[in-house]
């Protein structure tokens, strides 16, 4: 096979593959052209949807590879932190402590939501997302019941702000300003980087003492990473470093040079560690040397006046960028541990599981567990962002979303990864910004695009649900199929 043949080969396969985010990203353009929108605000709204609604996406990936499918139970977990939010907002606590609060109720309620939804998803196997599907609306029903009547009802609550004139349930919003609104988007750099240090620090010690103890063994890597914090630290004394990292903000422009310097440095570390330690072929050298002309390329870019103008537009909230970096950390490690490739055989095959002494059904139940506590999280990062909680809508459509998003990346019933969550993300929430003033560009109703970009987000589901159940369908019906035919196979009974 020819090398043309072989690169066109695995062209289409791509290009089936990824159809949907490749037709998605097609939409998303067009209606950025019809809508006439500059891209700085279009920038600014996607960076701010990234925000708010990554972390939830990431929490879709772990059932999904646990063979649990698109977890639509995952509104459960929303309720849990809109729960725990009603609370610490009756009771005054605001700001990153308040939000620390409101993880501290949420997680345990997390927790044993996700334990009952496990217990269910195990006795209704192969149907484990409708079963998710009515679970949320029944979830939803006994949430209105206790905000309707059990809070002011049955538990007494005086609190005119919070709740209905007639002094039984909770109003319809609740405003976050003054206590949970940029609770975690408002936290400043030099704070992130001094926790990160002591943290950083009392983990060392641990390690340093377990090494002593003889329990655990202290590597050049343990030191070498506390070593750079300990600089990093060092360095956020340094005034004009100082004035810089006291901000919460961080610009784009910024954000996209320290992104490229740190990518870099890793580069120049891989040629050091080549040349001087491992001392390989020069051959080895060629991808980190490329890779150091592409970022040097895309740092050139930053100079059109254009993408510049953009670029500075742009404002990041540094803590949640952090923490949707530290949740694709988890789902990257939890799989090169023994949790993870359980989860990832049971995913696969449930028979291979259990023949390989895997207790299916506990694997299952702590995919859902953790999937719930991370949603929960994640249900706290987009209330705080928003800075308002509705208090009977907020969680109503997180799942539909949260899944329509996913998929646009490409993911599937059956695969997801970190990669697909982000580009689906950003691929489904610049519809959602650019649909409505598209709308109202062709057919001079903004409405319109409304309707379509739901139209859309149910349409992306409904399609992967239906290739799902035809592909399982054709699996199920191809053993059937390939069996010989008892006349023709060599096997067969000779004729009397």
């Amino acid at each position: 096979m020819s090398k043309t043949t072989t690169f066109l080969k695995k062209t289409g396969s791509f290009l089936f593959d990824n159809k949907v985010m490749i037709a998605f990203a097609a939409i998303c353009v067009a209606a950025i052209i019809l809508s006439g929108s500059p891209i700085s605000f279009v920038m600014d709204g996607v960076f701010t949807r990234i925000t708010r609604n990554t972390f939830t996406v990431l929490a879709l990936i772990i059932p999904v590879l646990a063979g649990l499918g698109l977890n639509f139970g995952i509104v459960i977990g929303a309720i849990a932190a809109q729960i725990a939010v009603f609370w610490v907002v009756y009771w005054g606590f605001g700001g990153f402590n308040g939000m620390l609060l409101s993880a501290l109720i949420a997680t345990p309620l997390a927790v044993l939501f996700g334990y009952l939804v496990g217990r269910l998803f195990n006795r209704v196997k192969g149907a484990e997302m409708i079963a998710g599907l009515i679970l949320g609306y029944f979830a939803d029903g006994l949430y209105q019941l206790f905000f309707l009547v059990i809070i002011g009802g049955i538990i007494p609550v005086n609190n005119p702000k919070l709740i209905i004139s007639g002094g039984v349930g909770v109003k319809n919003t609740i405003d976050l300003t003054g206590n949970l609104k940029y609770s975690i988007d408002a936290v400043r750099m030099v704070d992130i980087v001094t926790v990160l240090f002591y943290a950083v620090l009392a983990v060392t010690v641990i390690k340093v003492v377990l090494h002593l103890l003889k329990k655990y063994r202290l590597t050049r890597g343990d030191l070498i990473f506390f070593g750079a914090m300990a600089v990093l630290f060092a360095i956020s004394y340094i005034p004009v470093v100082e004035r810089f990292l006291s901000t919460d903000r961080l610009g784009l422009l910024n954000a996209l040079i320290v992104v490229l310097v740190i990518l870099a440095v890793m580069q120049l570390v891989k040629i050091v560690k080549a040349i001087w330690i491992d001392k390989e072929k020069p051959k080895t050298l060629v991808k980190p040397i490329l890779m150091l002309l592409v970022f040097g390329a895309i740092y050139g870019l930053t100079y059109i006046p254009q993408i510049e103008q953009v670029l500075m537009f742009v404002k990041l909230p540094v803590l949640p960028f952090l923490l949707i970096a530290g949740l694709c950390w988890f789902n990257h490690r939890l799989l090169s541990t023994r949790l993870g490739q359980n989860m990832r055989t049971v995913g696969q095959s449930q028979s291979v599981a259990m023949a390989s002494g895997i207790n299916v059904d506990q694997t299952r139940v702590l995919a859902m567990v953790i999937s719930t506590v991370l949603a929960s999280w994640g249900q706290l990062i987009f209330l705080q962002n928003i800075g308002t909680f509705s208090t009977y809508g907020a969680h109503t459509q997180i799942a539909q979303f949260a899944i329509a998003a996913l998929l646009v990346g490409g993911a599937s019933v059956q695969k997801a990864t970190n990669k697909q969550a982000i580009i689906g993300v950003i691929l489904f929430h610049t519809l959602f910004i650019v649909a409505p003033q598209a709308g109202k560009e062709l057919f001079n109703n903004a409405q319109i695009g409304e309707y379509f970009r739901v139209f859309v987000s149910y349409g992306v589901i409904a399609l992967s649900l239906a290739m799902h159940a035809w592909k399982k369908f054709k699996k199920e019906e191809q053993p059937s199929s390939e069996l010989p035919n008892p006349e023709e196979s060599n096997l067969a009974p000779a004729a009397e």
